[in-house]
């Protein structure tokens, strides 16, 4: 999920592929409807898969497609990359040009499923067995829609916090697991040469992290009947905690990371002791920080214990304009509801598969790297699917937040203010037209 004002960016490398392709954990089940497979011609049904992953990552989709067009003879995939996606989705679905399979990202479900370019996938579960424990819940309910379910997660993410290994054991401190634990270890960690800040103890560079600190607050964005729901103590607790950190213990000056130079990571150089990020920065860290020594711990917990994280990832769905439905969820399937080859996808791409089964290997269990995410997925949660969250969360609370970082702003009219342009953002957007 790389959305709204999020600061870091994935750069992903190919791991060695796991061998062979074998028996799925699903029930399998040929299509029913008399379009799966080859027919009585023999001819391979081909399908068209869509995504917007070039270079490392069309390798990765590339290899996982090359895999299955060898573990059968009846289907025959294709990948193709396409920049600007959804606008050519959208013109595709209503052109009768729509590709067979899509990459999704799973926050997009509730924009577009009302507009009916997507087709359900309910009734290919309950034919082939496949049960929705092995997701995870809230995964799934990104990929719903009125009760309906457009997809199956292909990764899932949460942020989790990192910390660099040498410069907490030098000041002589344990990874934080609490508010309390983080501000004294920024603090300690924070170094400043007069006015020039020299090491950021604590980046606090994203401000898309709100809901996650919301969430550790005891806290949620929005009500059940889809209006804010940070105008309160909660987020009060949060915009406080930002301010004894950015203005009390001086642990972040805003823009320090952007002010280092371009190609400048603040983790990999030692310039920031702790920040929050995903899994998509394993493989830039073990690649790039040859003398890095990090660790991950799961986000700490609030004031109260509670615990939070933001859940992201991806999906795989099928347009409603695809001549081949019942094909593609065959390779749906194969891809992200079988234990063997979503593990294969992994390793591949280094993500976290969407099938919980998978995670179950060695691969992820055994490598303290992964553990922490595994633990922090048990409770992240989703961003809201209501329609116009993004456009609330994108010009509603995102300028008053930095407004109030940058002091031009109390905590009181940040809330406020939010609050009164996020809930009509909230009602204007609630329909998707």
């Amino acid at each position: 999920m790389k959305k709204g004002w999020v600061t870091v960016l994935s750069v992903m490398m190919v791991a060695s592929l796991a061998a062979g392709c074998s028996s799925n954990s699903a029930k399998e089940s040929p299509a029913n409807d008399g379009k799966a497979g080859s027919g009585s011609s023999g001819k391979k049904t081909e399908l068209t898969f869509w995504g917007d992953w070039g270079g490392e990552g069309q390798k990765q989709f590339e290899t996982m497609v090359d895999a299955f067009n060898k573990s059968q003879d009846k289907i025959h995939v294709k990948y193709v990359l396409q920049q600007d996606m959804i606008t050519k989705f959208l013109t595709a679905a209503t052109n009768g040009g729509a590709p067979d399979v899509l990459f999704w990202d799973r926050w997009r479900t509730s924009l577009y499923a009302p507009k009916n370019v997507l087709h359900p996938v309910d009734e290919y579960l309950t034919r082939d067995g496949i049960s929705k424990d092995d997701f995870y819940s809230e995964s799934l309910t990104e990929l719903s829609y009125n009760d309906k379910l457009y997809g199956l997660p292909l990764t899932v993410d949460a942020r989790a916090l990192f910390y660099n290994k040498k410069l907490l054991d030098e000041a002589g401190l344990q990874p934080p697991a609490t508010w309390d634990e983080l501000e004294q270890a920024a603090a300690k960690l924070t170094k400043w040469n007069g006015d020039k800040l020299e090491v950021a103890g604590f980046s606090m560079g994203d401000l898309g992290l709100f809901n996650m600190y919301l969430q550790q607050a005891g806290g949620q964005m929005l009500t059940e009947d889809g209006k804010t729901n940070f105008n309160n103590e909660q987020g009060k607790q949060v915009l406080e905690f930002w301010d004894r950190l950015m203005n009390k213990d001086k642990v972040y000056k805003v823009g320090f990371e952007l002010g280092l130079g371009e190609g400048q990571d603040a983790f990999v150089t030692g310039k920031v002791a702790m920040l929050y990020s995903g899994p998509w920065m394993l493989s830039t860290y073990n690649k790039y920080g040859k003398d890095l020594e990090y660790g991950i711990v799961p986000p700490p917990a609030g004031p109260n214990g509670d615990k939070g994280s933001v859940m992201g990832g991806f999906g795989l769905v099928i347009p409603e304009g695809s001549k081949h439905h019942d094909e593609a969820w065959e390779f749906i399937k194969w891809w992200t509801a079988n234990k063997d080859n979503a593990l294969m996808w992994a390793k591949t791409s280094l993500n976290l598969p969407g099938f919980k089964p998978s995670m179950e290997d060695p691969f992820f269990q055994d490598d303290p790297q992964w553990k922490p995410f595994l633990d922090t997925l048990e409770f992240a949660k989703i961003r809201p699917t209501h329609p116009g969250y993004s456009v609330m969360e994108t010009d509603a609370l995102a300028p008053n937040l930095q407004l109030n970082q940058q002091n031009k702003q109390s905590i009181e009219d940040t809330l406020k203010k939010a609050q009164e342009q996020g809930d009509k953002m909230l009602k204007d957007n609630a329909v998707v037209k």
